[in-house]
Protein backbone atom coordinates (compact mmCIF):
# COMPACT_ATOMS: atom_id res chain seq x y z
CA UNK A 1 0.00 0.00 0.00
CA UNK A 2 1.42 3.05 -1.00
CA UNK A 3 1.21 6.22 0.75
CA UNK A 4 1.56 10.08 0.56
CA UNK A 5 5.20 11.20 1.94
CA UNK A 6 6.11 12.50 5.07
CA UNK A 7 7.57 15.40 5.16
CA UNK A 8 10.86 15.19 6.19
CA UNK A 9 13.97 17.51 6.64
CA UNK A 10 17.62 16.42 5.62
CA UNK A 11 18.87 17.43 8.92
CA UNK A 12 16.25 14.79 10.61
CA UNK A 13 18.09 11.72 9.57
CA UNK A 14 19.19 10.52 13.04
CA UNK A 15 21.26 7.93 11.32
CA UNK A 16 23.99 10.61 10.17
CA UNK A 17 26.95 9.47 12.58
CA UNK A 18 26.84 6.19 10.77
CA UNK A 19 26.69 7.90 7.13
CA UNK A 20 29.18 10.20 7.43
CA UNK A 21 31.50 8.29 5.36
CA UNK A 22 28.77 9.16 2.19
CA UNK A 23 30.28 12.40 1.87
CA UNK A 24 32.67 10.58 -0.63
CA UNK A 25 30.53 11.35 -3.46
CA UNK A 26 31.72 14.74 -3.09
CA UNK A 27 32.48 16.38 -6.43
CA UNK A 28 36.06 17.60 -6.03
CA UNK A 29 37.40 14.31 -4.95
CA UNK A 30 38.15 14.07 -8.59
CA UNK A 31 41.27 16.75 -8.23
CA UNK A 32 42.62 14.54 -5.34
CA UNK A 33 45.71 12.60 -5.57
CA UNK A 34 44.50 9.25 -5.55
CA UNK A 35 47.70 8.01 -4.11
CA UNK A 36 46.97 10.12 -0.77
CA UNK A 37 47.94 7.90 2.10
CA UNK A 38 46.68 8.53 5.79
CA UNK A 39 49.05 10.20 8.08
CA UNK A 40 50.19 7.54 11.20
CA UNK A 41 48.76 8.83 14.06
CA UNK A 42 50.13 8.48 18.07
CA UNK A 43 48.68 9.09 21.26
CA UNK A 44 51.18 12.82 20.92
CA UNK A 45 49.22 13.71 17.67
CA UNK A 46 48.62 17.21 17.33
CA UNK A 47 44.78 18.46 16.47
CA UNK A 48 46.09 19.31 13.02
CA UNK A 49 47.67 16.01 12.68
CA UNK A 50 44.70 14.51 13.23
CA UNK A 51 42.49 16.68 10.94
CA UNK A 52 44.93 16.26 7.95
CA UNK A 53 44.71 12.25 8.70
CA UNK A 54 41.09 12.24 8.99
CA UNK A 55 41.28 14.58 5.34
CA UNK A 56 43.48 12.02 3.38
CA UNK A 57 41.82 8.92 5.01
CA UNK A 58 38.58 10.23 3.23
CA UNK A 59 40.34 10.62 -0.09
CA UNK A 60 41.71 6.85 -0.45
CA UNK A 61 38.84 5.26 0.87
CA UNK A 62 36.92 2.90 -1.56
CA UNK A 63 34.92 0.87 0.27
CA UNK A 64 34.50 -0.47 4.12
CA UNK A 65 32.75 -2.74 5.89
CA UNK A 66 31.71 -2.73 10.19
CA UNK A 67 29.83 -3.83 12.61
CA UNK A 68 27.90 -0.59 14.27
CA UNK A 69 26.18 -0.18 17.68
CA UNK A 70 24.30 3.36 17.86
CA UNK A 71 23.23 4.23 21.43
CA UNK A 72 20.79 7.06 22.64
CA UNK A 73 20.85 8.30 25.40
CA UNK A 74 18.49 10.73 27.70
CA UNK A 75 20.61 13.10 29.02
CA UNK A 76 17.96 13.55 32.15
CA UNK A 77 16.92 10.17 33.18
CA UNK A 78 19.76 7.92 32.20
CA UNK A 79 17.92 5.89 29.85
CA UNK A 80 19.33 4.33 26.84
CA UNK A 81 17.95 2.99 23.75
CA UNK A 82 20.81 0.88 21.65
CA UNK A 83 20.85 -0.46 18.36
CA UNK A 84 23.43 -3.03 16.91
CA UNK A 85 23.79 -4.16 13.16
CA UNK A 86 26.37 -4.01 10.45
CA UNK A 87 26.89 -0.87 7.66
CA UNK A 88 29.13 -1.33 4.57
CA UNK A 89 30.12 1.92 2.07
CA UNK A 90 31.11 1.88 -1.41
CA UNK A 91 32.17 4.25 -3.47
CA UNK A 92 30.43 3.79 -7.32
CA UNK A 93 32.15 6.97 -9.21
CA UNK A 94 34.28 9.76 -8.50
CA UNK A 95 31.67 11.46 -7.59
CA UNK A 96 28.87 8.86 -6.28
CA UNK A 97 28.67 6.26 -3.79
CA UNK A 98 26.63 4.52 -1.26
CA UNK A 99 25.92 3.23 2.19
CA UNK A 100 23.98 0.91 3.80
CA UNK A 101 23.23 0.18 7.50
CA UNK A 102 21.16 -3.25 8.40
CA UNK A 103 19.71 -2.86 12.34
CA UNK A 104 19.12 -6.64 14.05
CA UNK A 105 18.78 -6.19 17.77
CA UNK A 106 17.25 -3.47 19.70
CA UNK A 107 17.75 -3.17 23.58
CA UNK A 108 15.75 -0.41 25.68
CA UNK A 109 17.09 -0.11 28.94
CA UNK A 110 18.37 -3.69 30.30
CA UNK A 111 15.13 -5.22 27.76
CA UNK A 112 16.70 -6.92 24.43
CA UNK A 113 13.60 -6.76 22.07
CA UNK A 114 12.84 -9.75 19.64
CA UNK A 115 14.89 -9.32 16.46
CA UNK A 116 14.61 -6.64 14.24
CA UNK A 117 15.06 -6.31 10.33
CA UNK A 118 15.60 -2.88 10.27
CA UNK A 119 17.40 -1.63 6.83
CA UNK A 120 18.22 2.04 6.01
CA UNK A 121 19.85 2.33 2.07
CA UNK A 122 21.49 5.88 0.85
CA UNK A 123 22.23 5.64 -2.88
CA UNK A 124 21.57 8.20 -5.52
CA UNK A 125 20.36 10.58 -3.45
CA UNK A 126 17.12 8.42 -2.10
CA UNK A 127 17.01 7.07 1.35
CA UNK A 128 15.41 3.99 1.46
CA UNK A 129 13.81 2.79 4.96
CA UNK A 130 12.48 -0.28 5.28
CA UNK A 131 11.55 -2.48 8.64
CA UNK A 132 10.63 -5.72 7.29
CA UNK A 133 9.14 -7.03 10.84
CA UNK A 134 6.91 -3.50 10.58
CA UNK A 135 6.35 -4.17 6.67
CA UNK A 136 7.13 -0.18 6.87
CA UNK A 137 8.76 1.50 3.35
CA UNK A 138 9.50 5.13 3.56
CA UNK A 139 11.28 6.74 1.21
CA UNK A 140 12.92 10.64 0.84
CA UNK A 141 14.50 11.44 -1.80
CA UNK A 142 17.58 14.35 0.09
CA UNK A 143 18.44 15.47 -3.54
CA UNK A 144 16.46 16.88 -6.66
CA UNK A 145 17.17 14.55 -10.04
CA UNK A 146 20.25 15.37 -11.10
CA UNK A 147 21.00 17.82 -8.20
CA UNK A 148 25.12 17.27 -6.96
CA UNK A 149 25.33 18.50 -3.72
CA UNK A 150 27.73 17.03 -1.38
CA UNK A 151 25.84 16.31 1.84
CA UNK A 152 28.57 16.10 3.89
CA UNK A 153 30.57 18.90 2.90
CA UNK A 154 30.88 21.27 6.19
CA UNK A 155 28.71 24.37 5.71
CA UNK A 156 26.42 22.96 2.97
CA UNK A 157 24.89 19.61 4.59
CA UNK A 158 23.65 18.59 7.45
CA UNK A 159 25.88 15.67 8.85
CA UNK A 160 29.19 17.41 10.43
CA UNK A 161 32.08 15.25 10.25
CA UNK A 162 36.03 16.58 9.37
CA UNK A 163 36.31 12.78 7.43
CA UNK A 164 37.60 14.18 3.68
CA UNK A 165 37.43 17.57 4.79
CA UNK A 166 40.31 20.43 4.57
CA UNK A 167 41.77 21.65 7.98
CA UNK A 168 41.26 24.77 7.34
CA UNK A 169 37.28 24.25 7.03
CA UNK A 170 36.79 22.49 9.61
CA UNK A 171 38.65 25.42 12.32
CA UNK A 172 36.74 27.69 10.21
CA UNK A 173 33.25 26.09 11.46
CA UNK A 174 34.39 24.53 15.07
CA UNK A 175 36.60 25.16 18.06
CA UNK A 176 38.44 21.80 18.14
CA UNK A 177 39.92 20.37 21.30
CA UNK A 178 42.67 17.83 21.84
CA UNK A 179 40.85 15.69 25.10
CA UNK A 180 42.79 13.59 27.03
CA UNK A 181 43.01 9.70 27.11
CA UNK A 182 40.21 8.01 29.38
CA UNK A 183 40.22 4.11 30.31
CA UNK A 184 36.99 4.30 28.64
CA UNK A 185 38.09 5.18 24.88
CA UNK A 186 37.99 2.60 22.15
CA UNK A 187 41.71 1.14 22.23
CA UNK A 188 44.77 2.76 20.20
CA UNK A 189 42.59 5.80 19.27
CA UNK A 190 42.66 9.79 19.78
CA UNK A 191 39.43 11.99 21.33
CA UNK A 192 38.98 15.01 19.31
CA UNK A 193 35.87 17.51 20.67
CA UNK A 194 34.21 19.45 18.03
CA UNK A 195 32.43 22.47 19.63
CA UNK A 196 30.48 24.27 16.65
CA UNK A 197 31.41 28.24 16.60
CA UNK A 198 28.84 31.10 16.85
CA UNK A 199 27.03 32.26 13.80
CA UNK A 200 27.59 28.21 11.92
CA UNK A 201 24.79 26.40 10.96
CA UNK A 202 25.70 23.53 13.35
CA UNK A 203 25.52 25.86 16.16
CA UNK A 204 22.09 25.71 16.60
CA UNK A 205 22.35 21.74 16.37
CA UNK A 206 24.74 20.52 18.03
CA UNK A 207 26.41 21.62 21.96
CA UNK A 208 30.01 19.37 21.33
CA UNK A 209 30.54 16.59 18.59
CA UNK A 210 33.31 13.96 19.53
CA UNK A 211 35.16 11.82 17.40
CA UNK A 212 37.43 9.36 18.40
CA UNK A 213 39.93 8.21 15.84
CA UNK A 214 41.87 4.88 15.24
CA UNK A 215 45.54 5.55 15.27
CA UNK A 216 46.50 3.10 12.91
CA UNK A 217 43.95 3.51 10.32
CA UNK A 218 42.71 7.33 10.83
CA UNK A 219 38.90 5.53 10.86
CA UNK A 220 36.50 6.85 13.22
CA UNK A 221 36.23 4.69 16.06
CA UNK A 222 33.12 6.07 17.87
CA UNK A 223 30.93 9.35 17.36
CA UNK A 224 29.43 10.93 19.95
CA UNK A 225 26.71 14.01 19.81
CA UNK A 226 24.82 15.91 22.20
CA UNK A 227 21.95 18.31 20.78
CA UNK A 228 21.64 22.21 21.53
CA UNK A 229 18.87 21.47 24.04
CA UNK A 230 21.16 18.88 25.88
CA UNK A 231 18.58 16.36 26.22
CA UNK A 232 19.76 13.02 24.33
CA UNK A 233 23.76 11.77 23.75
CA UNK A 234 23.97 9.95 20.30
CA UNK A 235 27.37 7.49 20.43
CA UNK A 236 27.90 5.28 17.31
CA UNK A 237 30.60 2.48 17.82
CA UNK A 238 32.06 0.71 14.92
CA UNK A 239 34.25 -2.30 15.54
CA UNK A 240 35.63 -4.87 13.12
CA UNK A 241 36.30 -2.20 10.65
CA UNK A 242 37.23 -3.54 7.35
CA UNK A 243 38.66 -1.06 5.06
CA UNK A 244 39.02 -1.56 0.74
CA UNK A 245 38.19 -4.74 0.80
CA UNK A 246 35.67 -6.83 -1.57
CA UNK A 247 32.29 -4.89 -0.86
CA UNK A 248 30.09 -5.55 -4.54
CA UNK A 249 26.39 -4.92 -5.92
CA UNK A 250 25.57 -8.01 -4.66
CA UNK A 251 26.14 -6.87 -0.95
CA UNK A 252 23.76 -3.70 -1.77
CA UNK A 253 20.57 -6.24 -3.31
CA UNK A 254 17.34 -6.04 -1.02
CA UNK A 255 15.10 -8.61 -0.29
CA UNK A 256 11.22 -7.45 -1.24
CA UNK A 257 9.01 -5.84 1.29
CA UNK A 258 6.77 -8.37 2.61
CA UNK A 259 2.67 -8.39 0.29
CA UNK A 260 1.09 -5.47 1.62
CA UNK A 261 3.73 -3.54 3.15
CA UNK A 262 2.90 0.59 3.34
CA UNK A 263 5.32 2.23 1.70
CA UNK A 264 5.73 6.07 1.95
CA UNK A 265 7.46 7.89 -1.16
CA UNK A 266 7.81 11.33 -1.90
CA UNK A 267 9.60 13.54 -3.64
CA UNK A 268 12.75 15.80 -2.54
CA UNK A 269 12.64 16.88 0.69
CA UNK A 270 13.92 19.67 2.11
Amino acid sequence: MRKPTLHLCASDLYLWPIFFLFFLSLPNYAHAAPTTQSQALSSQSTINEILDALDARGKNLRDFSAKVVLTDTDISTGDSTINTGVTIFQRKGVDDARIRVAFTQKQVGDKILPPVDHQYTLDNGILDDRDYKKQKETITRVLKPGQKLDLFKLGQGPFPLPLGQKREDVLNIFQVTRIAPDPADPPQTVHLQLTPKNGTQFAKQFKTIDIWVDTSTAMPRRIQTIDINQTTTRMTDLTNVKINGDITDKDFIQPPMPPDSDVVDGPYAQ
